[in-house]
């Protein structure tokens, strides 16, 4: 398939790009250092040539990316499931999701189709705050990410967006893929997952006819995304307070570094991921004359609501509300033990925020509106 040449900047590598990818990229000493660690029981050499017999994307995928994952999975997690009835294999789709996890969220659910016999993963949009370094831009484009251009002047931005849209359409219409995109720019820091009308404003640049029937054209389908336990909650914990003591404070590259390192090393529990079924249809009943901004703003509470109504909840998200109210209202959906293991929990990572004038109470009550603003949301939808 031809690919137009205006995507080149932005689409993940096709598969005759890829042997010169992966010379470039198993000569990068950092990429070379991540392999060995981790793939320790495996000899370089014998990744060298796991990776160079690799002719597609999906195969890079199935070869090395998925015994990283069921490796992460086994490891720091009590396992990962998604539920299949409402997934659609005769079409692609784009997945629009809550965020939790900077790298996971979209590559735990590339690993579970891959689970479930998918004849292909989905690409994955990422923001270009992340590609720092020429070696994690090959990366992730060998692993079927397109990117995202960010905190660009506004007429630069346009013509960004317009790109990313219409390459999202053409993946969909042309290339067969599926998509992964988060339903707002960053993770949601307390979670309290809100779709941001300026995505799906951009959706709708591309594709052909009236904004309603653009946004068809992608198959948007909500995607709950439900950690039992956030390795980062902390680490979002100390932003807020780095950001309410100090006005002008702003989050370092080496800050999204250790974001990133933590929550792929760290605890998570159970995770759970829940499909909707696409909105096509209730897009379609919209009435034809509605206003634009009346569109994305319905559009928005809509797929709100379905991902907050999905939401697996764990005993530790209702332990929270109720620390949080001083209540026992939800004491039924948790054992005592339940509740002594989340107080635990929530005092360890407590500890590892270390800055000055920490203030105990705010961060507190930081972490358990993390944990209970799903239970909040949820209960809206009842």
């Amino acid at each position: 398939m031809r690919i137009p040449s205006e995507f080149d900047d932005i689409r993940p590598f096709e598969p005759e790009e890829l042997p010169e990818v992966f010379d470039r990229l198993l000569c990068n000493e950092q990429f070379q250092t991540i392999l060995k660690y981790f793939f320790p029981q495996i000899p370089f050499e014998k990744l060298v040539q796991i990776i160079k017999s690799c002719k597609t994307n999906d195969e890079f995928q199935v070869a090395i990316s998925y015994p990283f994952l069921a490796n992460l999975i086994a490891k720091h997690s009590k396992g990962c499931d998604i539920e299949m009835k409402n997934l659609d294999r005769s079409r692609p789709c784009t997945f629009f999701s809550n965020h939790r996890d900077i790298v996971l969220d979209s590559a735990f659910l590339n690993k579970l189709l891959i689970d479930a016999k998918f004849s292909s993963t989905c690409e994955i949009a990422i923001g270009d705050n992340l590609l720092k370094l020429p070696w994690i831009v090959d990366l992730v484009r060998v692993n079927k990410s397109f990117i995202v251009h960010r905190n660009l002047p506004p007429r630069d931005q346009l013509r960004s967006s317009i790109q990313l849209s219409q390459y999202m359409h053409f993946a969909i219409a042309e290339k067969h893929e599926s998509l992964w995109i988060a339903q707002r720019e960053g993770r949601a820091k307390d979670s309290d997952d809100r779709t941001q009308k300026s995505v799906l404003k951009m959706l709708a640049l591309g594709g052909e006819g009236s904004e309603v029937e653009r946004l068809i054209q992608l198959h948007i389908t909500p995607l709950t995304i439900s950690y039992e336990y956030d390795p980062c909650d902390y680490l979002k914990a100390q932003e807020m307070q780095l950001k309410r003591d100090n006005k002008g404070w702003v989050k370092s590259e080496h800050d999204d570094l250790i974001s990133m390192q933590t929550g792929i090393q760290g605890y998570k529990g159970f995770i759970h991921y829940h499909p909707a079924p696409s909105i096509d249809a209730w897009l379609e009943q919209l009435p034809a004359d509605l206003p634009k901004n009346d569109l994305f703003e319905q559009t928005a509470q809509h797929i709100d609501e379905v991902i907050h109504q999905h939401y697996r909840l764990y005993p530790g998200n209702y332990v929270a509300f109720d620390l949080l109210e001083d209540s026992s209202l939800y004491s039924q959906y948790y054992t005592v033990d339940e509740r002594a293991t989340f107080e635990k929990y929530l005092e360890g990572q407590l500890t590892k925020i270390n800055i000055p004038d920490k203030d105990d109470a705010f961060l507190r009550h930081q972490i358990l509106t993390m944990y209970a603003n799903p239970v909040i949301n949820y209960l809206k939808t009842v």
